[in-house]
């Protein structure tokens, strides 16, 4: 079963419309994403290494509005050595309302080229993949 992270659209997030800006969706998969990160016990930062996303994409799917509460869920999509891709599902009342993708890439800070994913790093995300992929068990 994924990762799954509660949030309530704040008013902020909204446009004139009541309606969700197409850009807050992108930080709420952020938030969950460091949520789901912290669940595996991947709090601490490697200085020696950034991880910048060099892709993002949103679909919605349905509308969402101010005060809806979402049910973000987080799993690992793809697990390479330098770089991760997760997937996102949000949802209203188990309605779909959006789904999305981030891949991050793992940079060397003093030379600004990419790098392996640190060890701990991808044996946690090999490990949650993993997981997600196992069927549901039966009582």
């Amino acid at each position: 079963m994924p990762f799954v992270w509660p949030v309530r659209v704040r008013f902020v997030d909204t446009d004139a419309s009541g309606r969700i800006h197409f850009t807050a969706m992108l930080r709420y998969f952020e938030a969950a994403e460091i949520e789901f990160l912290r669940s595996l016990g991947l709090l601490s930062r490697d200085a020696a290494v950034n991880f910048p996303r060099v892709h993002v994409e949103c679909t919605y799917t349905a509308m969402v509005r101010y005060d809806d509460q979402l049910e973000i869920s987080v799993r690992a999509e793809r697990v390479g050595n330098a770089s991760y891709k997760l997937a996102f599902e949000a949802r209203v009342e188990e309605r779909l309302v959006a789904r999305g993708f981030v891949t991050a890439v793992c940079v060397d800070v003093t030379t600004g080229r990419s790098r392996p994913l640190p060890a701990v790093l991808a044996e946690a995300l090999t490990a949650a993949q993993a997981a997600d992929s196992e069927p549901a068990k039966a009582d």
